[in-house]
């Protein structure tokens, strides 16, 4: 079973994770940029973050095996805060990096008019760029939030198929895929959706334009969710074939529209910036 984990946050696990992910068939992910949990103070912190993303981050992946892509964004937390609002003003400069391949997490929180700005504005940025667009649909008042974010995306220039709608569950999915949007799912432990209710979910709406993934935040989540989904499916009667669709050819399609994809992992170099990942011994 091969896997392409379309939204994980690997800045917040560990170098084990990224070997029980290779074990599980994990051979591609893309990580999006996305609030720390705690509140960043300047746009600079936001750029070292970017950086990590862009640098340390594909480093360590390849250590393992493992692609990694990124999508970067002004997170739709912080978009609240006029202290990180300059951040839309430098995205421009980091969008056009090759393995930034597409714009995210972007989207709605608290339904705030300063998340509506910073939504259509990055919509915008997408569309200059070129790139896909991923949304994050608020925990909260999801099935109001959903159907506010389709609007922005209709009144935006940038095409539903470039668009992923992500945080879907039961009440949301049919909204978003009759928007002509893509749907994604974040599988976890407690809550947003687990393998058998995604099941239900395939069977009621077919594999297509569909994205599972992970997200494995620095909460209680579990980057093997995508494989767990891979089983769930194969237990439930559905083929290998249509396994291969949801974890790897649909995320290959979405973030394929970028044209950054580089899904062959060369031999990883020893150092980055002269750092290792080891840590003693050898």
């Amino acid at each position: 079973m091969r896997i392409f984990d379309p939204h994980i946050h690997m800045t917040s696990r560990t170098t084990d994770d990224y070997q029980a992910m290779y074990d599980a068939g994990v051979r591609a992910l893309v990580e999006p940029s996305f609030w720390l949990g705690q509140p960043r103070t300047s746009p600079a912190s936001f750029f070292d973050y970017f950086d990590a993303l862009l640098g340390w981050e594909p480093f360590r992946a390849a250590q393992y095996g493992i692609a990694h892509h990124c999508t970067l964004a002004l997170n739709p937390k912080e978009a609240n805060d006029p202290r990180c609002t300059p951040v839309l003003d430098a995205l421009p400069r980091y969008l056009v990096k090759d393995s930034v391949v597409a714009v995210g997490e972007i989207g709605y929180d608290s339904m705030t008019p300063a998340e509506d700005t910073a939504l259509a504005a990055q919509l915008q940025l997408a569309a200059d760029h070129g790139l896909p667009a991923l949304v994050h649909t608020p925990h909260r008042d999801k099935l109001a939030g959903l159907r506010r974010t389709i609007d922005v995306v209709r009144e935006s220039n940038l095409a539903p198929e470039f668009v992923v709608l992500d945080h879907l569950n039961e009440t949301t999915v049919k909204d978003a895929l009759d928007s002509g949007c893509w749907a994604g799912f974040s599988i976890y432990p407690d809550t947003k959706m687990d393998e058998d209710r995604m099941v239900a979910v395939l069977k009621l709406h077919g594999t297509e334009k569909i994205l599972v993934n992970s997200a494995a935040d620095w909460g209680r989540s579990d980057p093997l969710k995508t494989r767990g989904v891979g089983d769930a499916m194969l237990a439930a009667g559905f083929t290998e074939d249509d396994v291969d669709q949801v974890l790897w050819r649909n995320p290959v399609a979405f973030y394929g529209q970028s044209g950054r994809l580089h899904l062959d992992t060369a031999t990883p170099d020893p150092l980055h910036e002269g750092n290792s990942i080891l840590r003693g011994g050898e």
